[in-house]
């Protein structure tokens, strides 16, 4: 391919999903500098390797590399943000909490959903990021991801209800 012609098909198929891909450098780095680091970072890659891509999605692909690359960053520079513990109180289902819908009519701003949604571990944010800001299927996650579907329902079921705890606890709290 003559690179030329492999600019060109890189702006058309790659370059409209800059957006993307800062949201996503965005909630995974939780830092505006770093996002723009990484995805300067990410597109770089995609273009060193724009050669090898055989699909239709440049959308999936290239998230794929801004994952692996905010991924690898944070293992170098923030490796205890890589780790998510179990606790038992956070991840139980809670009956008495009201739903996400109930929540959002009583006055949850997005400064509080964003900030419930900081709180999230990693892989946590990651799926929620990926499903509901950027609307894709779970298939998709799982293949951005490179885990099975199944883990990405789990994790999603897990974010939605850690969020619905946060916010309902932050609820409780303002005056």
């Amino acid at each position: 391919m003559e690179e030329k012609d492999k600019l060109a098909r890189f702006e058309q198929t790659i370059l409209p999903h800059l957006d993307a891909a800062y949201n996503l450098a965005r909630w995974l780095t939780r830092n505006e500098h770093d996002a723009q680091d990484m995805v300067q970072e990410a597109y770089l890659r995609a273009f060193k390797f724009f050669s090898a891509f055989r699909g239709v999605d440049g959308r999936a692909w290239l998230l794929t590399i801004v994952r692996n690359t905010c991924y690898t960053w944070l293992q170098q520079n923030r490796a205890h943000e890589m780790t998510t513990m179990f606790d038992e109180e956070i991840h139980s289902i809670d009956s008495d909490t009201a739903n996400p819908a109930t929540l959002t009519l009583r006055n949850a701003d997005h400064r509080l959903l964003k900030q419930a949604l900081d709180e999230l571990p990693l892989e946590f944010r990651e799926a929620v990021v990926l499903r509901e800001l950027e609307g894709f299927s779970y298939k998709e996650i799982a293949d951005i991801v490179n885990i099975p579907t199944g883990t990405v329902m789990s994790r999603l079921a897990r974010a939605r209800e850690r969020l619905k705890r946060l916010l309902s606890d932050r609820l409780r709290e303002k005056p």
